[in-house]
């Protein structure tokens, strides 16, 4: 416990998030006075914004009962209160322990648990086991190089795998990488990725129009999303020599996590860049380099790019998901690191709506995209086409939910 929380107060050297409600992380959270909560945890910003669509469609399912949302970092916590306000209850993840757990089922009584994408805990399944409180995977997914790791630890794994009631995974491929594990085939179903139920405002066009006015209507713009340290230089390079073509052209950084915003403005600025920050509420006409250092309007920027490129693909990070710009119709570029959504990547790579590249291959693969048209708009069309056909997980998991609540 002394080592959590001397953790907790280094990662909040960066990021004063980890240093509020830390009784949460120990099962301190207030008390739920009538029992029967949907619990859901969903990691970070990412699985949030993944299971949105679901938290939405259990809130109208089911009005009387309370959706209780857990998170373990401070912008997925944040995100949670930007999408639902008040209509959700919403805590920190508690640390793996098995008092922690006692307090904070005691005080929450959840009904049942949906946890977000893979994020297994002994501790935690054994103790819904204990109160009989049944657990849901949903929109699992399980890389090789994740499944080779929890083999290693097959002792500790397959008891956690048994103590699930139900593993709704994306794909075939994925769900066998369970059973082989020790997952009871009877409890596995394929339901999809949650993340081709992905929302799209109405108004984000016009909004991203009046953005674009503000970089300079006819400037084109390539856009890092959800980049890691390493892919800013890399596109920085990559930037100067797409330059000499386009002298006008705009590059779009959008690091993944806050604690770097600054860090990464200064490497602009001590690269010679002219630099336009959107927490300045800078327009980015005349600049070079635009920072959205801003949290929750990726789709926003992203509908407001000519070309996307993935961050985490360019370096060994695992990869971000692509579908959301393929959505908006927009050209995707992922990186050879993308073991987190092979299956989505491959799917998409298919329909010719992605296109892989490399950092030696960066510069002539968005060049070609920005000298033709036609070709973007086409990349454009298939990914927002296999977006639509991909539908319909939502209800396919609202379905599994429905199972577990009595």
């Amino acid at each position: 416990m002394p080592a959590l929380l001397c953790r907790i107060w280094w990662r909040g050297r960066q990021n004063p998030g980890y240093r509020q409600r830390v009784g949460e992380r120990l099962g301190w959270v207030i008390a739920q006075t009538q029992p029967g909560a949907i619990w859901i945890h969903a990691v970070s910003v990412g699985e949030t914004l993944a299971a949105a669509p679901l938290i939405e469609q259990l809130l109208q399912d089911y009005p009387d009962r309370t959706i209780w949302i857990t998170s373990t970092t401070p912008t997925g916590a944040a995100q949670v209160e930007r999408l639902f306000g008040n209509r959700v209850k919403r805590s920190f993840m508690p640390y793996d322990l098995p008092l922690c757990w006692w307090l904070f089922c005691r005080r929450v009584k959840p009904v049942c648990l949906v946890v977000m994408e893979t994020e297994l805990w002994p501790n935690l399944l054994a103790c819904c086991q204990q109160r009989r409180i049944p657990a849901l995977l949903a929109n699992a997914r399980l890389s090789a190089r994740s499944a080779r790791g929890y083999a290693r630890l097959a002792a500790l794994t397959r008891p956690m795998l048994q103590r699930l009631t139900r593993v709704a995974v994306q794909n075939e491929v994925d769900g066998q990488r369970f059973l082989d594990l020790g997952l009871p085939p009877a409890r596995l179903t394929v339901c999809g990725s949650l993340k081709y139920d992905v929302v799209v405002p109405t108004s984000i066009e016009d909004q991203a129009h009046d953005l674009r006015q503000g970089w300079g209507a006819d400037r084109p713009v390539v856009l890092l999303a959800s980049s890691h340290e390493g892919e800013e230089a890399l596109l920085m390079a990559a930037a100067r020599q797409w330059m000499q073509r386009w002298p006008q052209l705009l590059l779009v950084l959008v690091p993944r996590h806050p604690e770097r915003f600054d860090p990464v403005a200064q490497t602009c600025l001590d690269e010679s860049f002219i630099v336009a920050r959107r927490s300045r509420q800078e327009s980015g006409n005349g600049c070079q380099i635009y920072l959205a250092d801003s949290m929750g309007e990726m789709l926003l920027l992203l509908a407001a790019a000519d070309v996307v490129v993935m961050g985490g693909s360019l370096v060994p990070r695992g990869g971000h998901n692509p579908i959301e710009p393929a959505a908006l119709g927009k050209p995707v570029l992922m990186g050879p690191h993308y073991f987190n959504f092979q299956a989505v990547v491959d799917e998409l790579e298919a329909e010719k709506a992605l296109q892989l590249t490399t950092s030696s291959s960066l510069v002539t693969d968005v060049a070609r995209l920005l000298d033709d048209p036609q070709q973007r708009q086409q990349m454009g069309y298939a990914g927002q086409n296999k977006v639509r056909h991909s539908r319909g997980t939502v209800a396919r998991l609202a379905a599994e939910v429905a199972v577990l609540v009595p």
